[in-house]
C-alpha cells in the first residue's frame, strides 16, 4: 500500500499534546539561560519551537505553539515572573510581533509542508496510474483487467470495485463475484445515458458509478464502493474518472481483439469452404455430364424404351439435371468468392434481360402467369447479361417454386435516382418473420426443413453477383400474401445515341 495516499487525520489530540510538550520542553530548557541570554534571544528560541511544531504537526497544534509559546514567555522570562503581570508597557509590543510572527511562521511553515506533502501524494498516485495502464495494456482477457482494476483500487484509494459489461441484448451483468452492493438500476441509467453523470453516480449506499466510454459508444460502467468504513472523498473523484477512462479504452480494445480475431476465424473458414466446394465442383461435373448425357441416350434410344423404363430414363434425366444446377451454383459461389469472376459489363437494356430470363425458365413458369411492368424511361444498364440473366432466373425460379400452381408472379422495375429498381414478387407462403436478411447467406434457407427442393444457394449468388455490380439486394414480404426480392443497378453514365448514327430504316 502507498504511504500517505488516503487523506491525514489532521488536529488530532496527540499532536496538541505534543506542541503543548514542546513548547513547556523549550521553556524548561530556556530557564536555566535566563540569566546569560537576553530576552530577544529566548524570543528567537519559541519561533523556532513554534516552526518546528509547524513542520512536524500541521497548521492547529502550530497555533496552539504561538499563543502557549507567547503565555511561557511572559510567565517565565517577562519581569516579574512567574506572573502574567506586565510591568513595562513595551512589553506587550513584544507579545504582539512575537504572536505575530509565530502564527505567520507556523501558518507559511504547515502551508509549504502540506503542499510538498499532496506533490508527493500526487505523483505516487500518477506514477501507480501510469502503472496500472502499462498493465491494462497488456491484458488479454477480461478477468485479468478486473484483477488490475480491483488491485489498484484497493492500494490507492482503499475501495472494491465491480466491472458491469453489457450483453448482446444490452443487459449489463458483473465480470466477478464482488460484494460491491451497486444497484443494477441506477448503473442502467448511466450505461443509457439517462442521467448526468455527476447528479446520479452515488446510490444511497455511497456506490459512484462511472460510464466506461470509448471511442464510439458506452462499453459498460464502473462501479465503486469504499471499503470498510472509509468514504470515498471529492478529490478522489478525478482518479476514478481517469481510472474508468483506462478501463474502457482497455474493454474496447478486448472487444476488437475478440472481433478481429471472430473475423479471422471466418474467413479461414470461407477459404476452406470455397476451396471445398471447388474442389467438389470440379470433380463432380464430369460424372454428373457424363449421366446427363446416358440418360438422354435411353430416352431417345430406338426402338423407344417401355412406359415404365421412359419414366424410369426421364426421372433419371430430371434428377441429374437438377445435381448438375446445384454443382453449378457451387462452383459460381466458389468463384464469386474467390473473386475469379470478371464482370463483362455492357451498355443494353433490360427488357432483353428479362425476356430471355422468361424464355429460359418458360416450362418452370408454364402454371404461373407473369405479368411484366417495365417503366417506359428506363435507361440503358451498364451490366454482365449472363450474370444478371442468372440472378433474374434464380429469384423467378424460387417464385415458382414457393408458389402454388396458378399464382401470379410479377416483374418490375423503374428508376430511383441513380439507381433502377428491379422486383420480382411472388404469391405464395412468404418468408418467415426474421430471416429477410438471413437467407441471403451461404446455404440459408427461408424454412430450414422444407419439402421443396434446394441447398440455399440461389440467393447468396444473388447478392454476390449484384453487390459486384455496385447494387444491393433485399427481401420483403407483401400483402396479403407472398414475398417481394429487389435488387438495384447504378445507373451511371450510358452512351448519348444520336439520330444521325442510326440506320435509315430506324430513323423513319
Amino acid at each position: 500500500m502507498i504511504e500517505g495516499t488516503r487523506r491525514t487525520t489532521l488536529n488530532r489530540p496527540r499532536n496538541y499534546l505534543l506542541a503543548a510538550g514542546a513548547c513547556g520542553a523549550m521553556a524548561l530548557m530556556a530557564l536555566p539561560l535566563r540569566p546569560y541570554l537576553d530576552l530577544v534571544n529566548i524570543v528567537m528560541l519559541f519561533l523556532l519551537t513554534v516552526f518546528l511544531v509547524s513542520w512536524r504537526l500541521e497548521q492547529g497544534p502550530a497555533v496552539l505553539a504561538a499563543f502557549l509559546s507567547v503565555a511561557l514567555f511572559d510567565f517565565f522570562f517577562v519581569p516579574p515572573h512567574l506572573t502574567f503581570a506586565v510591568t513595562d508597557i513595551q512589553y506587550l509590543l513584544t507579545f504582539a510581533v512575537m504572536l505575530v510572527v509565530a502564527l505567520l511562521t507556523g501558518q507559511m511553515t504547515a502551508g509549504l509542508r502540506r503542499q510538498a506533502r499532496m506533490a508527493r501524494f500526487e505523483e505516487k498516485r500518477t506514477r501507480a496510474l501510469y502503472e496500472m495502464a502499462r498493465a491494462l495494456s497488456g491484458a488479454l482477457r477480461l478477468s485479468e483487467v478486473v484483477a488490475i482494476l480491483r488491485d489498484f483500487l484497493r492500494d490507492i484509494v482503499q475501495a472494491d470495485a465491480v466491472l458491469l459489461i453489457p450483453d448482446a441484448h444490452g443487459e449489463l451483468h458483473p465480470q466477478d463475484g464482488t460484494r460491491v452492493p451497486y444497484e443494477l438500476r441506477l448503473a442502467a441509467a448511466v450505461y443509457d445515458g439517462d442521467a448526468d453523470d455527476r447528479r446520479a453516480s452515488k446510490a444511497m449506499d455511497g456506490v459512484c458509478y462511472y460510464p466506461l466510454r470509448g471511442s464510439t459508444r458506452i462499453r459498460g460502467v464502473l462501479a465503486v464502493a469504499p471499503l470498510d468504513d472509509e468514504v470515498l472523498l471529492q478529490e478522489d473523484q478525478p482518479l476514478l474518472e481517469a481510472v474508468a477512462s483506462l478501463i474502457a479504452i482497455a474493454v474496447e480494445r478486448l472487444h476488437y481483439v475478440d472481433v478481429a480475431q471472430q473475423a479471422e476465424v471466418q474467413m479461414a473458414s470461407e477459404r476452406l469452404r470455397s476451396s471445398v466446394l471447388s474442389a467438389l465442383s470440379h470433380d463432380l461435373r464430369t460424372p454428373l455430364t457424363i449421366l446427363v448425357g446416358l440418360a438422354d441416350t435411353l430416352s431417345l434410344s430406338r426402338p423407344p424404351l417401355a412406359g415404365k423404363q421412359q419414366v424410369m430414363a426421364e426421372a433419371v434425366r430430371d434428377q441429374s439435371m437438377r445435381i448438375s444446377g446445384l454443382v453449378e451454383n457451387l462452383l459460381d459461389m466458389a468463384r464469386l468468392h474467390a473473386g475469379q469472376v470478371r464482370l463483362r459489363r455492357e451498355w443494353q437494356p433490360l427488357e432483353e434481360v428479362v425476356g430471355a430470363s422468361l424464355k429460359l425458365l418458360e416450362h418452370a413458369l408454364e402454371t404461373h402467369p407473369v405479368r411484366v411492368e417495365l417503366a417506359p424511361d428506363l435507361p440503358l444498364l451498364e451490366f454482365d447479361a449472363v450474370l444478371i440473366e442468372r440472378v433474374l432466373c434464380n429469384l423467378l425460379e424460387n417464385a415458382a417454386k414457393y408458389s402454388s400452381a396458378g399464382a401470379s408472379v410479377e416483374i418490375s422495375a423503374r428508376q430511383n435516382g441513380a439507381m433502377v429498381e428491379i422486383s420480382v414478387c411472388d404469391s405464395g407462403s412468404g418468408i418467415p418473420s426474421g430471416r429477410q436478411d438471413r437467407i441471403f447467406d451461404m446455404f440459408v434457407r427461408g424454412v430450414p426443413e422444407s419439402p421443396t427442393p434446394g441447398v440455399g444457394l440461389g440467393l447468396a449468388i444473388c447478392r454476390a453477383i449484384v453487390e459486384a455490380h455496385g447494387g444491393t439486394i433485399s427481401a420483403a414480404n407483401r400483402e396479403p400474401a407472398g414475398a417481394c426480392f429487389m435488387f438495384t443497378l447504378p445507373v451511371g453514365n450510358p452512351p448519348e445515341i444520336n439520330e444521325e448514327s442510326l440506320p435509315p430504316e430506324a430513323a423513319t
